[in-house]
């Protein structure tokens, strides 16, 4: 047996060729580009001043400037928008969990006339466009006093958070062990003060997606925003950008200058539960 045999290391079960691995990391490569050239190309093009520049990019490099961010923070209602975009996200995101962890931990734990029915209606809210939703909430909301006010639009909102959030909170709780909430009982808690102080604890990971999901469905919404909200100083950020785009004119330096700045607060809240989301479910749960 020759020398250059002997030294050869066999490779193990689980062990990529090396050609196996240069193309995994390629395929790889290849993703990472796609989903964030689209990120650097808008920041890209807010740094042109000229209102005329993503037409022609290669010039950008020459003259970049901040004057877009400095015109969209100075000279429009951006902080307007962030806030009534703040005030509706929140209150979607508080609410939405609330709503939809309650009924998900209700559905994961009690046997109840309807329970099946209850969870495949609320996939079936899923299946209906914007579009068609567009008239009856407005009906509703006007006949309720609700229209143009931020708890119409973030009733609104949890109509299209809560059905997806109750399913996903369902999922988490059902790995939760059933002896936990028969601990809390033989401890004297009650039912909800079982699903306060043992389980929600237990279901952070759970709870943080449901947050962001929240979050982002509220902070990023356009069509109901637009349709609900009648007054300038109601607009959020997503209505509030449309200014730059009429039929006959569009600033998209401003607007891509805007839409970086939209997506700072979603990056932010990422960043605040990105460390629930890997966390274990249940850890800690057999501690004592």
């Amino acid at each position: 047996m020759s020398s250059s045999a002997r030294l050869t290391k066999p490779r193990g079960r689980n062990e990529r060729s090396p050609l196996a691995s240069l193309g995994l990391h390629s395929v790889l490569a290849v993703a990472a580009f796609v989903a964030a050239f689209p990120v650097a190309w808008v920041v890209y093009i807010s740094l042109g001043p000229g209102q005329y520049d993503y037409q022609h990019p290669q010039r950008i490099a020459a003259h970049a400037s901040l004057s877009n961010y400095s015109y969209v923070l100075g000279h429009t209602d951006f902080f307007t928008w962030f806030a009534n975009s703040a005030i509706v996200a929140a209150g979607t995101m508080v609410l939405g969990v609330l709503l939809a962890a309650s009924a998900g931990y209700a559905v994961s734990r009690m046997r109840f006339l309807g329970r099946g029915t209850l969870m495949y209606s609320f996939l079936l809210t899923q299946m209906f466009p914007v579009a068609v939703l567009l008239v009856p909430l407005y009906k509703i909301l006007a006949d309720t006093k609700l229209l143009d006010t931020y708890p119409g639009l973030i009733l609104v909102y949890c109509t299209t958070t809560v059905p997806y959030v109750a399913w996903l909170m369902k999922g988490y709780f059902d790995t939760i062990p059933v002896e936990i909430d028969e601990a809390g009982r033989i401890d004297g808690l009650t039912p909800f003060g079982t699903f306060w102080r043992l389980i929600l604890p237990l279901a952070k990971p759970g709870l943080a997606v449901a947050a962001f999901y929240s979050f982002i469905t509220a902070w990023g919404e356009v069509a109901f925003a637009s349709y609900f909200l009648l007054s300038p100083d109601k607009y959020t950020l997503a209505v509030g950008m449309q200014q730059f785009v009429s039929q006959y004119n569009s600033q998209w330096n401003y607007l891509a200058a805007t839409g970086v700045l939209v997506a700072i607060p979603a990056a932010i809240v990422f960043y605040l539960v990105q460390k629930h989301l890997v966390a274990g479910l249940t850890a800690g749960g057999t501690k004592g």
